[in-house]
């Protein structure tokens, strides 16, 4: 399964095997305008779903970034360390921020497929 599943809260999930690749969706990154910086947890951290897991800082606001599961952080983009652009040029592949390995698989059941994601926004708009 590598179809993308989303939160309210605007986080992307990737998942292979037992590993989520978290984002932002292309949606959050247009509504915040240019990135221009982002703050990632330290590998090896435990979160738990909804805990703060990363900051983003944009021309426009600070916004905190929520586990969208819960798991380990085996790694982080460090790429947006040096160019945080890539979140808004990339915001659904390069511009990654962290990947988790599971600690609840059970926990994807609560999160939103593409169809329902793009229903969710609709309606904020």
């Amino acid at each position: 399964m590598n179809a993308l599943k989303y939160t309210k809260d605007h986080e992307w999930v990737r998942i292979e095997g037992d590993v989520a690749t978290i984002g932002i969706s292309d949606y959050a990154q247009d509504q915040l305008g240019d990135v221009v910086h982002v703050e990632l947890p330290e590998g090896g951290k435990a979160v738990a779903r909804g805990d703060e897991a990363a900051v983003i800082e944009s021309v426009k606001a600070a916004s905190e970034i929520y586990a969208p599961l819960s798991g380990e952080v085996i790694e982080v983009n460090g790429a947006l360390a040096d160019d945080p652009s890539i979140v808004n040029s990339s915001p659904l592949d390069e511009g990654w921020f962290l990947k988790l390995r599971l600690s609840d698989p059970g926990e994807l059941d609560g999160l939103l497929d593409e169809a329902a994601y793009e229903d969710f926004i609709a309606g904020l708009e």
